[in-house]
């Protein structure tokens, strides 16, 4: 079985601290992926691949690692793992079925294959973890520092809560909602205990900008599809997480939807949470649900997200962007690194 190569910058710790970090979620290996040359043409310091990078949906480990090739093979692709460094989360068509948890039977050879692709070191823990390729990425130094939080939401995530057929036909999809509820399960998570343990742990590492890179939607209160919300405990501990340690600089970036948009939350926090959404990079969903954090309108056209950074500011002023096919703004945020930071 033999593996696309990326280029050795793709792993290398950042000395200068980026600051054009580039973004997305949900390409299909079997389409075409035009979007790859506005990317490419950014010359961004860093590329995160968000989740469902393929379609894999199987159980056939060898068609999996066929499907990565195939992403491997397009000459976008393959442009960009030479202009810039990347970085990788699964969700559940790449991780191998579709909305997929704990129980998907293959997802130890899947994770092999998965990291084998992106190149992840042999000694690497995301290879031997008993629960999952969580991870974490600390980039430039002293008040420049930018740290990367990727939890793993697929490895230990519980059942989740489905409505029934009938409710679905005649409520939910009448409302753009998918078919699943918040769970009421005590102690239900995406996470689990010892991935929470860790991720408490990253948070109070001292960084400036913190971004946690999700795979599904964070801040939406509800939209009947996966997300956060589906598991209240594990949403609301992150909150109180960033409370109790007094975590500042913490933005928000996820995937999954097939649409993008921005979402932001204040309820119970001490300073606004900012979520960009961006999905899908080929795949495209017209019924977009409901979002009450919504900030403006959505696209459900393809997308990619831009978070750059002034440092040059004396209050460095932190932009999000939503990008399209052509490297245009569809929409945008800007904010200074201050108003997200209000812990001394």
């Amino acid at each position: 079985m033999s593996f696309t190569v990326l280029s050795n910058t793709a792993k290398l710790v950042m000395q200068n601290t980026p600051q054009k970090i580039l973004f997305g979620s949900c390409g299909h290996q079997d389409k075409d992926i035009p979007i790859f040359d506005a990317i490419n043409k950014e010359e961004g310091d860093l590329f995160i691949f968000l989740g469902d990078n393929i379609y894999g949906d199987t159980n056939d480990m060898t068609v999996l690692a066929d499907k990565y090739q195939r992403l491997g093979a397009k000459s976008g692709f393959k442009t960009l793992t030479t202009k810039t460094p990347i970085i990788a989360m699964w969700d559940d068509h790449d991780y191998g079925q579709n909305d997929a948890g704990k129980e998907y039977p293959h997802k130890e050879a899947s994770r092999q294959i998965m990291l084998d692709f992106w190149q992840e070191p042999a000694g690497s823990k995301r290879r031997t973890r008993p629960d999952g390729i969580y991870t974490s990425y600390m980039y430039g130094a002293g008040d420049q520092t930018i740290q990367v939080i990727m939890p793993d939401l697929r490895w230990n995530r519980d059942a989740l809560n489905h409505v029934s057929e009938l409710e679905y036909f005649t409520k939910r999809k009448l409302a753009n909602q998918g078919p699943y509820s918040p769970s009421t399960v005590k102690n239900a998570s995406m996470l689990g205990e010892t991935q929470w343990q860790w991720l408490e742990k990253e948070l109070i590492k001292p960084a400036k900008i913190k971004i946690i890179a999700s795979s599904l939607q964070l801040l939406p209160d509800f939209t009947g599809w996966e997300s956060w919300a589906n598991f209240p405990n594990d949403r609301a501990r992150l909150f109180t997480l960033i409370k109790k340690h007094k975590v500042n600089g913490v933005i928000i970036i996820s995937g999954d939807t097939h649409w993008g948009e921005i979402s932001q939350y204040t309820e119970q926090l001490d300073y606004p949470l900012t979520e960009m959404t961006s999905s899908g990079l080929t795949e495209k969903w017209k019924d977009v649900s409901p979002n009450k954090h919504r900030v403006g309108d959505y696209t459900h056209e393809v997308n990619y997200g831009d978070l750059s950074i002034d440092w040059l500011k004396a209050d460095p002023v932190i932009s999000l962007s939503l990008k399209g096919i052509e490297g245009k703004v569809i929409m945008q945020s800007q904010f200074s690194l201050s108003s997200i930071s209000p812990y001394k």
